[in-house]
């Protein structure tokens, strides 16, 4: 194993006893807004998933980061790494994502402007990400390219 590996693995471990309590939290949290089980645990599960893979996924990058990281998860990452990738799934991890901003920003582990920025790219992309998963499940096309827009 090379040292960067190594430091790589070492900080990613860090990062996920840190998201540990903040999923434990952010649990909490959802619990004390009266939201129905089944819907807090899709959040939680939603929200593991992107801090706990995506955004260790290449770099060992903090929660408060992923704030600015929506975009590439929900219009390429999540539809090109999770077999579960859906429509329904890319509107149900936005609004995870929404929540679990929010809570950060009550927690002031991020700022309203950072939030609003989160909440603008979501409004903005949806449109394209929702294509995207439906260019990527249609048979008929084999052209990655196509897929992808490049």
């Amino acid at each position: 194993m090379t040292d960067n590996y190594q430091k790589y693995e070492i900080e990613c471990e860090r990062i996920r006893k840190q998201n540990a309590k903040l999923l434990d939290e952010f649990l909490l949290w959802l619990q004390e807004s009266n939201l129905k089980e089944e819907t807090i645990k899709q959040h939680v599960n939603n929200i593991d998933f992107y801090i706990n893979e995506y955004l260790l996924y290449e770099d060992a990058a903090e929660a408060k980061e992923g704030v600015f990281r929506a975009s590439m998860f929900l219009g390429y990452w999540f539809i090109k790494k999770a077999m579960w990738a859906s429509h329904s799934q890319i509107k149900s991890n936005a609004a995870s994502l929404k929540k679990f901003y929010t809570f950060m920003l009550e927690k002031r582990l991020i700022n309203k402007e950072e939030l609003d920025d989160l909440k603008e790219t979501i409004k903005e992309g949806m449109p394209e990400w929702v294509a995207t998963m439906r260019r990527y499940d249609d048979p008929s096309i084999t052209d990655m390219e196509d897929v992808w827009g490049i």
